[in-house]
This record gives C-alpha cells, structure tokens and sequence, in this order.
C-alpha cells in the first residue's frame, strides 16, 4: 500500500477542502493509501518517511520550522507532489511582504518547486475536485504516460495572467473559447468580443488562467503537448 503525506505550509487550506470535496471517490482514495501524516487530521510531529508526500502552500524562508519540515519531505519523500498555485508558482503568496497580523516578520514566500526537486505540480487556486481526483487516481494506478503532463507543469515555477497574454494573445493563438476566463478564480479575466481581457490589479498570479488554455499544450521551447507523443507519424507513413 502506498504510504501518503499530505503537508500543509503556507496557504489558506483551500487545496484540502477542494480534495475533500471529492466526496466518495475520496473514501476510495484513502482506502487504497496508507496516510501516514496530514496535521489537520493526526498528531504526528514530523514527516514519516512515505512514497508520496503532497504539499500545499508556499513556503515562508523566514519560518525556521518550515524549512527544516522542507528538507525532512525531500530526505525522506519517494515522489513529490506541488497541489495548488502557492506550491506550484507561489501564487499571490509570493508577492507578500509581512507586516501581516499574528505574523509580522514573515516576508519572503517562495513555492515549494524552487526549493524542492519537485516530481509533479498540480496548479489552480485551487485546483478543481475532479482535477485532483484524476491526478490521484492516476498517480495511484502508474500511469506514468498520462502523468507525463503534471511532470512538465512541475518544470515552471511561475505562471500568471500576463503570460497568458504574451504567450497566448499577443502571437495570436487565442481562439475565444473562454476557458480562461472561466477558470480564474479571482475573475480578473473578462471576454470582450470574444477575447480575454485581463484586469492586473486582480490577477492574483495562480496561473489557472494559462494552465487551462487548449492553446498553453503548444507554446514554449518544449511544449507540453509532447508529453502526449500527439501527431506521431512515421516516415513514409498515413
């Protein structure tokens, strides 16, 4: 059986309530795993040695105790898991600046794929129920080939509404399904005659925008897209 840490740093939670929000199909999840630590639901004080540990949240440089359960997950973590925007891009963590009540002197944030080997990153602020039980599902069955995409996100550790424009609408591959729009969890994007228009001063830097994008498979130097092997034809042949 599969031993799973789920570890929460720096973050609001939301991750594990869109997990728990799986309903059913999370009994299933946590039948076929053995959980081993999760600090919302066990007493455990440090991370036990697993085969998968999942972090939510950035992480605060200037926490002293969450740096050092940092480099416990990647000693004693088999794979590691980026879920939602603040682990995977930082996501508006990155851009606070302490003076935060309960917290003052926390002022750095970072996401966990800048200071861990990070095996896959599950964006979205946060990631969608159905999003998070396909990547368990698939993670749980092996199915390496179908991974291969949460492998390639785990590769970049920034995305936001700006690179949605320069990537995207400005090399004119937008082709107004509004998908990012609708994905955008602070609605910072709005289609006018059917093109995205975004709105900086919301863009909460979660990426969700440019992630959900059928065009997002094609851009960059290694585009996504050829994790799928899609369009594969041999020479000479149909």
């Amino acid at each position: 059986m599969v031993k799973l840490a789920y570890v929460q740093l720096a973050g609001c939670c939301g991750c594990l309530v869109s997990l728990a929000d799986t309903y059913e199909r999370l009994l299933e999840i946590l039948d076929a795993v053995d959980l081993v630590y999760c600090q919302t639901l066990m007493d455990e004080r440090e991370v036990p040695s697993c085969d998968v540990c999942i972090v939510e949240g950035a992480v605060c440089l200037n926490h002293e105790h969450m740096v050092e359960e940092v480099k416990e997950i990647e000693r004693k973590a088999d794979t590691i898991v980026a879920l939602g925007a603040c682990a995977a891009t930082g996501n508006f963590m990155r851009h606070s600046r302490g003076n935060q009540r309960g917290r003052p002197t926390h002022e750095a944030f970072v996401p966990v794929t800048e200071v861990l080997d990070v095996d896959y990153a599950v964006p979205g602020c946060p990631p969608s129920p159905e999003t998070i039980e396909t990547f368990l599902v698939l993670l749980l069955e092996g199915k390496e080939e179908l991974l291969k995409p949460f492998a390639e996100l785990a590769k970049k550790t920034s995305y936001c509404g700006c690179d949605l424009m320069e990537e995207i609408i400005n090399k004119s591959m937008c082709m107004g399904c509004g998908t990012c729009a609708a994905n955008c969890p602070a609605r910072a994007i709005e289609m006018i005659d059917g093109r995205p228009v975004l709105n900086k001063d919301r863009c909460i830097k979660c990426g969700a925008c440019i992630v959900s994008c059928p065009r997002f498979l094609w851009i960059g130097d290694e585009p996504i897209i050829k994790a799928f092997d899609v369009g594969k034809v041999e020479e000479g042949g149909e």
